[in-house]
């Protein structure tokens, strides 16, 4: 039987996509949060109902696998007609938390849609990249002119801790000739994108200590110095005057081909009127190439309960982007090296090794990225797509690669700049998702075997 046309394809999808929609709206009820202390049957049951949705679609050989100590994931298996290559397409079903509630519009899991966007946790990240594959999937009712290969994640956003092992125990069943990691985004509404670098990731927390319990501030206070200030001023130390790392030893990618006007960057990150931008360099090649250092928390006492006292230790956690190119090993030893060698007035400080994720840079050349590149614009009606960076990390990208370094690799997903992954009101463009949907399946009918279209 000969691949159907564009326009047959894109019917096909028109055609299932109502009911593909209240597949995501009840995937979207079940709080499928996959971090350590939140009830982890719920994610179990996320997992069924892929499982059970996947069937349902046509998926004639679905499995629920873990490996020791990880989440549940699904992988579901279409056989590759004769001479045709196998695609596997990823996502994920685990959540983010909601976090602060009252920083919602409406209820975290209940989908709601208001004008163009469905509203919910994981309506993008990633539930609606499950959804997408399940609607290719659904448009050639169940039988694609390609191998197919369902694996959705059940732990990545708590760092798939697993992945590496699950990839090693269960390469048979996922190795592939082409991969679809769909947990990305697109430029913007209206212009697709095929993700071809993101930075990497190295963590760590950091403790001075200049007493060995709290004392009066104010018979102590002007001799003694405490740990707050200590801490604060070595903080201060991971940038220059102008906001640049100032960590020695950290890679820098180099410019990039894509620009974005400030404006729309101030807009997207809600950055507050007067507030300088940090950095040298294009937005792009700030956000994308070079490395970022933030910090995200700090343990001392709250404002609430502070009392008179100079405080005797204080905690902080650092985050640190690393650019394409950067050695994940190397820009933790450049950190902590750091961090040892800058504390002032001799203050105790004690560093411990969080996370590490590696960037990646994709080779985006080649006859199956002209396929996904002609597949957007069919989908976007003739939009032409943007290969950009992401700043932030997706280790598993590097982690896929390895396992299987012979497949393209193709990052994609349905997520536009106002989709609000991992924040409150996080919401799915419904227009953006079916056109990714569309695109998906038209990926497949064009990476079938020449003599089949």
């Amino acid at each position: 039987m000969s691949t159907p046309s564009d326009a047959d394809v894109t019917a096909a999808v028109d055609r299932v996509l109502p009911e593909v929609r209240a597949d995501l709206e009840r995937l979207v009820r079940v709080p499928s949060v996959a971090f350590p202390g939140f009830d982890h049957e719920q994610v179990r049951r996320s997992a069924e109902l892929v499982a059970e949705l996947c069937r349902d679609a046509g998926v004639p050989d679905v499995q629920i696998l873990s490996v020791e100590g990880g989440q549940p994931a699904v992988v579901g298996r279409i056989p590759a007609p004769p001479g045709a290559p196998t695609v596997l397409l990823y996502a994920h079903h685990d959540v983010q938390p909601v976090g602060d509630e009252s920083g919602w519009n409406t209820a975290a899991f209940e989908p709601t849609q208001q004008g163009e966007r469905l509203y919910g946790r994981g309506a993008a990240d990633d539930k609606a990249g499950v959804a997408a594959h399940l609607a290719a999937i659904r448009a050639f009712d169940g039988r694609p002119p390609v191998g197919v290969t369902l694996f959705i994640e059940g732990e990545e956003e708590c760092g798939s801790p697993t992945l590496e092992r699950f990839l090693h125990e269960y390469a048979e069943l996922l190795t592939a000739d082409v991969l679809v990691l769909a947990d990305s985004g697109n430029w913007d509404v209206g212009t697709p994108a095929l993700t071809t670098s993101l930075r990497g990731l190295a963590d760590c927390y950091v403790e001075v200590r200049t007493l060995e319990h709290p004392v009066h501030s104010g018979m102590y206070g002007g001799v003694v110095p405490d740990a707050l200030t200590t801490l604060c001023r070595l903080l201060a130390t991971l940038h220059d005057e102008q906001g640049t790392v100032a960590v020695p030893g950290l890679h820098e990618a180099g410019p990039t081909g894509v620009e974005m006007p400030e404006k729309r960057l101030r807009e997207e990150s809600s950055v507050l009127d007067g507030v300088q931008l940090v950095g040298t360099g294009s937005i792009t090649e700030r956000n994308w190439n070079k490395p970022a250092v933030t910090v995200i928390g700090i343990d001392c006492p709250s404002v609430q309960n502070a009392s008179n006292t100079l405080v005797a230790s204080a905690r902080a956690k650092i985050s640190m982007r690393l650019a394409p190119g950067q050695d994940p090993e190397a820009a933790m030893a450049a950190l902590l090296e750091h961090l040892r060698t800058h504390v002032e007035w001799g203050a105790s400080v004690t560093v411990t090794r969080g996370e590490l994720g590696a960037p990646y840079q994709i080779d985006a050349t080649g006859p199956v990225f002209d396929a996904a590149r002609d597949a957007f614009r069919t989908a976007w009606d003739g939009a032409a797509p943007v290969d950009m960076g992401i700043g932030g990390s997706i280790p598993f990208v590097a982690e896929f690669a390895d396992a299987f370094p012979s497949a393209a690799i193709l990052v994609t997903g349905v997520e536009d700049p106002d989709a609000r992954a991992h924040g409150a009101n996080e919401s799915l463009h419904l227009g953006e998702w079916r056109r990714a949907c569309v695109a998906e399946a038209l990926l497949l009918a064009k990476l079938a075997p020449a003599s089949e279209r």
